[in-house]
C-alpha cells in the first residue's frame, strides 16, 4: 500500500480479504461484527397504527460468527502501538475476551448507552439502551488522552437518525459517526490506517476521512457495500 492512497473499498468475505493486507500495517480496527443476537429473538414486536419494532435484527445477524475465526488475522495485521475495537452483546463479548485478552497487554470495554432506544411495549424487563465496545492495546500504544471527565469508558447519543440514518437500503445496527469519530479521535492520529472488515454502510470510513484518516473498508452484502461506497466515495459526511 503506497503512500498515496486514502480509502481502499473491497466487497466479500472479511475472513478470505483479510489475507490481502499486510502485516502490522493497521493502526486501529474499529468495526461492528455480527451479534448472532437475533438467534435469541421471539420475532417482530406488532404496534397498533405503526409499524411493527425489528426484533429479528436481519438475515446476516441470524448466520453463526465465532470470534476465533477473525482474531489471528486482527492481531496479525494489527501494529504494534494499535488498538482494536469491537462492538458487540452480551452473548458475545466472553468470546471476544476469550481469544483477545491473553494476546494484549490490556483489554477493557466501553458501553455506548442510547438515549432514545426502542421502547418496552410491554413494559416486561429492561430497554436494550447500551451496547458494549470490547477493547484491545499493548504498551505503547496510540492514546490522545483527552480529560478526566471526557475519558470515561461509555459513551453516549442518540441512535443513528434521519438524515444521517440510510432508508434505502436500511441497516438495523447503522452507528452514528458522532460516536465513531471520538473514538477514531482517541485512538488514532491523522493519516493512520484504519480498518473496518463489517463495514455496513459505511459509517466508520465516513468518520474515519472526515478526521483526516486513511481507510480499509470490507463488506460481504452487495447491497450494503454499495451504499457504503456511495457515501464514501462522494464524502457524504
Amino acid at each position: 500500500m503506497s503512500k498515496a492512497w486514502s480509502k481502499i473499498l473491497w466487497q466479500g468475505d472479511s475472513l478470505q480479504l483479510l489475507k490481502r493486507i499486510p502485516d502490522n500495517s493497521i493502526d486501529f480496527i474499529l468495526t461492528d461484527p455480527p451479534y448472532n443476537i437475533g438467534l435469541h429473538s421471539t420475532g417482530d414486536i406488532p404496534l397498533p397504527g405503526r409499524t411493527a419494532i425489528n426484533n429479528n435484527v436481519a438475515y446476516w445477524d441470524h448466520v453463526i460468527f465465532t470470534p476465533s475465526d477473525w482474531a489471528d488475522d486482527f492481531i496479525r495485521v494489527l501494529k504494534p502501538a494499535g488498538n482494536l475495537f469491537i462492538f458487540t452483546s452480551y452473548n458475545q463479548i466472553g468470546q471476544w475476551h476469550s481469544c483477545l485478552d491473553h494476546r494484549f497487554d490490556t483489554s477493557q470495554f466501553m458501553i455506548w448507552h442510547k438515549t432514545n432506544p426502542a421502547p418496552k411495549v410491554y413494559r416486561a424487563g429492561f430497554l436494550n439502551s447500551c451496547e458494549m465496545i470490547f477493547c484491545c492495546w499493548n504498551k505503547g500504544h496510540t492514546w490522545n488522552f483527552i480529560s478526566q471527565k471526557e475519558m470515561h469508558n461509555f459513551v453516549e447519543s442518540p441512535i443513528c437518525m434521519h438524515p444521517e440514518r440510510l432508508s434505502n437500503p436500511k441497516h438495523p445496527a447503522q452507528k452514528p459517526t458522532s460516536i465513531l469519530k471520538k473514538m477514531i479521535q482517541i485512538a488514532t492520529n491523522e493519516n493512520d490506517v484504519i480498518l473496518d472488515p463489517f463495514m455496513g454502510v459505511g459509517s466508520v470510513g465516513v468518520a474515519a476521512l472526515s478526521l483526516n484518516r486513511k481507510f480499509i473498508g470490507i463488506e460481504i452484502d452487495q447491497t450494503y457495500f454499495n451504499a457504503a461506497k456511495d457515501r464514501i466515495e462522494y464524502r457524504k459526511y
